[in-house]
């Protein structure tokens, strides 16, 4: 099931907002749960162009998937339609949940990428831009042309900036996605991974895996990990009554290769299955790679610690007045 939201619903602001963060260059949007950091590279006038497109597809997000939120916390299965779900973001969540429907998801699962997705589509929509990227609190949708070329922080925890290497992704290897999950970040998680990155063809995929493997990084049984009903922390969690974990007490190298073997054959299986490209696991500072080509790929560029996970939201901001949004 989908690794649920800690947000509470009823909190959600009624209109959403636009600033230009201090640097001058990237664009905030945000509503609710909903915080993205839009960043477009090219030339000034399809920059401009870009941004209005995003703020315009960002407008009715909320409203969108909030007339059909009973809905997308239902439990999906292999009969579910995409078309019964109205809207983009919806359709995007359910169509990346729907190879999962077997691990008992939810369209949650996948909503932070396809929120991601959803945005970056539209800016990007007949525009000559060098590079552009959504980060949606973390899960990031990522357009490349040419010879374009990003690095990636590859973070030890989804509420830190630390990361343990980083990673340069070029066009040619199919990245359109990322996303991170762990159970000290803003979702829920039923395992014990500090961090599971993937790397996919698109934001909504790798938010949907990233989650089902921090899931599977696990130690069942084990006394060392506190665990509370979703339900209890969050009324509203499409997790229901499952337990999510709370605390991990300090474990022995044993224990951590056994949870990270575990989440490891799932990452495996996806990578066999071709839905993800690669997956970087971590559990107490101590890390796995997986990837679905050995001889290629953006595992090859890799760097030792060097700068800060990309796009961190600093101080923000001033209002985006001269943009015309």
């Amino acid at each position: 099931m989908a690794c649920a939201s800690k947000i509470d619903t009823r909190t959600w602001p009624e209109t959403p907002s636009a600033w230009l963060l201090d640097d001058g260059r990237r664009l905030h949007l945000q509503q609710g749960p909903i915080d993205l950091i839009v960043d477009a590279v090219g030339g000034a006038g399809q920059v401009r162009i870009a941004y209005e497109q995003a703020h315009a597809a960002f407008l009715s997000i909320l409203d969108d998937l909030a007339n059909q939120l009973p809905r997308l916390r239902q439990r999906l299965t292999q009969q579910t339609e995409v078309s019964a779900f109205d809207g983009d973001v919806a359709q995007r969540m359910t169509r990346a949940a729907k190879p999962f429907a077997d691990y008992r998801v939810t369209p949650m699962i996948a909503v932070a990428g396809a929120v991601a997705d959803h945005v970056l589509c539209a800016m990007v929509a007949g525009r000559t831009l060098e590079r552009a990227q959504v980060n949606n609190g973390g899960d990031i949708a990522l357009y490349l042309s040419g010879n374009a070329c990003c690095s990636v922080g590859i973070c030890t925890a989804p509420d830190s900036s630390a990361h343990s290497d980083v990673i340069s992704i070029a066009r040619r290897d199919g990245v359109g996605g990322i996303a991170t999950s762990g159970w000290q970040g803003r979702s829920f998680s039923l395992g014990i991974a500090n961090a599971v990155t993937v790397l996919a063809t698109d934001a909504a995929t790798a938010d949907a895996t990233a989650t089902l493997i921090a899931n599977a990084t696990d130690l069942p049984g084990s006394g060392k990990i506190k665990r509370k009903p979703a339900v209890s922390l969050a009324p509203d969690s499409d997790l229901g009554d499952r337990a999510v974990t709370v605390s991990v007490a300090n474990l022995s190298e044993k224990e951590i290769e056994t949870a990270l073997d575990s989440g490891a054959r799932l990452a495996e299986q996806f990578c066999a299955d071709h839905l993800i490209i690669s997956a970087y696991l971590n559990v107490q500072g101590t890390s796995r790679v997986i990837r679905s080509d050995t001889s290629d790929g953006p595992l090859q560029n890799r760097t030792p610690l060097a700068v800060a996970r990309m796009d961190p939201i600093r101080e923000p901001i001033r209002e985006l007045e001269h943009i015309n949004l």
